[in-house]
C-alpha cells in the first residue's frame, strides 16, 4: 500500500497499542525495577540527560527514543522515557540464585544513580517462584524474606498465582515482592502480572507525591481561609470602604489563583496516578489467602486516606476560589452602585452649576449689552454733534433717540455671537 493513502499520524497510533508489552517468562525469574525521577519539574527535565545516563548504563550509544533494550550481567534491561520519570526493568531469566541473595547496587550502581540529577522514587526486586507444595511452606519461605507483621499475601489469576510483599526498603533500599506461580500458568499471564505489580508499585509512589503537595497547600489555605471569611463578611458592610475590601479581596484571590496554578498539574497527576493504580488492582484481582490482607485492603488503610486528602485540598481550594469570585462580583455590584450613585450627584451638583452659570451668563450679558451701548452712544455723540449744529437740532434729543436703536442693535449683535458660538458646541464638525 503506498504511503499517500496512509494517515500520517495512523502509525504512531498503531505503535501506541504495542507500547510497554510484558515480558515472557516463567518461574524461577527475577525481577529488578528502578525509576527515576527529577526532584523539581521532572515534566520539563533534559531528556538529553536522560539518555547520557541510559548509554553510560549500556555501554553504547543509545537512539533518540522513548523505549531501549540492552543486555547487562545477565539481565535484559528495558528502558522507558515517561512524562515524569526514567524506567528501568531489569529481568533475569531461568534465575538460579537464592532469592533476594543478589545485590542491585551490581546492576545499577550507586555512583551511576548519583551521576544525575533523578532520584529514586520507586525501586522494586520481586522474585518469581514455583509454586510451593502447600500454603504452609509457602509461608515459612515467606517469613524468609518479608517482615510478618507487614505481609499482605494473596491469590490473583484465579488461583493460578499468589502475590507478597511488605512494602517495606530492605538494606539495598528497595521494596520486595515475592510471586509464586503455579506450573499451569503461562509465561505471558506470568509477565502480565509482574508489569501490573510494577506499575502499581511505581504509580502509587508517584500519586501520592500529590499528598505531599496536598498538605502544603492545606496548610497555606488555613491561612487564607479566615481572611477570605472576614472579607466575606464585610461585603454587605458599611463600616468599611467597599473598594478597600474588593482590592483586598482581589489580591487574596490572586494568591489562590497562584497556588491553581502551582499545584494544578500536581493533582492532576495525582488523579491519573490513581486511576492506574485502581485499574491495576481490578485487573490483578485480589483472593484472600488464609485470612491474610490483601494488596487492596493494605491500600485502603494507608494509600487511599492519602489520595483522598490530595482531591480534598484541590476541592476545597476550588471552592475557596469560588467564594472569592462570588464576593468578588458582589463587592464590584456595590462599588459600581457606589460609583453611579455619586456620578448622578455630581450630575444634579453641575446641573445646579450650570443653572447659576447660565443666570450669571444672562445678568453678565445684559451689564455687557449696556456697557457696550454706552461707549457707543458716546462715540457717536461725536459724530451726530456737527450734525446735530448744522441743521439746528437739539444735541441731546437727537442721542436720545439713537439711544434705543443701539441698544437694539447690541442685544442682537449679542445674540447672533451666542448662538453662533452654540453651534459651534453642539455641532463640533459643522465647517459653517
Amino acid at each position: 500500500m503506498t504511503t499517500e493513502v496512509e494517515h500520517p499520524l495512523r502509525r504512531p497510533l498503531l505503535d501506541e497499542l504495542h507500547a510497554r508489552a510484558a515480558p515472557r517468562f516463567s518461574a524461577p525469574a527475577r525481577v529488578v525495577h528502578l525509576a527515576l525521577k527529577d526532584p523539581g519539574d521532572s515534566v520539563a527535565r533534559d531528556r538529553a540527560e536522560d539518555r547520557r545516563m541510559l548509554s553510560e548504563l549500556a555501554g553504547e550509544p543509545v537512539p533518540d527514543r522513548r523505549s531501549f533494550e540492552f543486555e547487562r550481567r545477565g539481565y535484559t534491561i528495558d528502558w522507558e522515557n515517561h512524562t515524569e520519570y526514567a524506567g528501568y526493568t531489569a529481568l533475569l531469566r531461568n534465575n538460579r540464585s537464592a532469592p533476594f541473595s543478589a545485590d542491585p547496587a551490581a546492576l545499577f550502581p550507586p555512583e551511576w544513580e548519583a551521576s544525575g540529577n533523578a532520584r529514586r522514587i520507586a525501586a522494586v526486586v520481586i522474585e518469581v517462584l514455583p509454586m510451593p507444595a502447600d500454603d504452609a511452606q509457602l509461608v515459612a519461605q515467606l517469613e524468609q524474606w518479608l517482615d510478618p507483621r507487614r505481609t499482605i499475601v494473596m491469590r490473583v489469576l484465579d488461583g493460578g498465582a499468589v502475590i507478597a510483599g511488605d512494602f517495606r526498603r530492605d538494606e539495598y533500599g528497595y521494596t520486595r515482592f515475592v510471586v509464586f506461580v503455579s506450573p499451569e500458568t503461562g509465561p505471558g499471564r506470568t509477565g502480565y502480572t509482574v508489569q501490573r505489580l510494577l506499575d502499581l508499585e511505581t504509580y502509587r509512589a508517584l500519586a501520592m507525591i500529590g499528598f505531599l503537595s496536598s498538605r502544603e497547600l492545606t496548610s497555606r489555605l488555613n491561612q487564607l481561609d479566615p481572611k477570605l471569611r472576614t472579607l466575606v463578611e464585610h461585603v454587605d458592610s458599611e463600616e468599611r470602604n467597599a473598594e478597600e475590601v474588593l482590592h483586598e479581596l482581589l489580591t487574596l484571590t490572586g494568591e489562590l489563583e497562584a497556588l491553581a496554578m502551582q499545584n494544578d498539574f500536581r493533582l492532576g497527576a495525582t488523579q491519573a496516578y490513581a486511576a492506574i493504580v485502581e485499574s491495576r488492582l481490578d485487573a490483578l484481582g485480589d483472593e484472600r489467602f488464609r485470612g491474610r490482607q490483601t494488596l487492596r485492603d493494605f491500600l485502603a488503610r494507608r494509600y487511599e486516606p492519602s489520595i483522598r486528602t490530595a482531591f480534598a485540598g484541590e476541592a476545597r481550594l476550588d471552592r475557596m476560589l469560588s467564594r472569592a469570585s462570588r464576593a468578588g462580583d458582589l463587592l464590584r455590584t456595590r462599588v459600581d452602585v457606589s460609583r453611579t450613585a455619586q456620578n448622578q450627584e455630581l450630575l444634579r451638583s453641575l446641573d445646579e452649576r450650570g443653572e447659576m452659570q447660565l443666570q450669571l451668563q444672562t445678568t453678565v450679558e445684559g451689564l455687557s449689552v449696556i456697557a457696550i451701548s454706552y461707549y457707543a452712544i458716546a462715540l457717536l455723540s461725536y459724530v451726530l454733534a456737527p450734525f446735530a449744529e448744522e441743521h439746528g437740532l437739539n444735541k441731546a434729543w437727537v442721542l436720545a433717540c439713537c439711544v434705543p436703536v443701539v441698544i437694539a442693535l447690541t442685544w442682537c449683535g449679542m445674540r447672533m455671537i451666542r448662538g453662533r458660538i452654540h453651534r459651534r458646541m453642539t455641532h463640533p464638525h459643522d465647517s459653517r
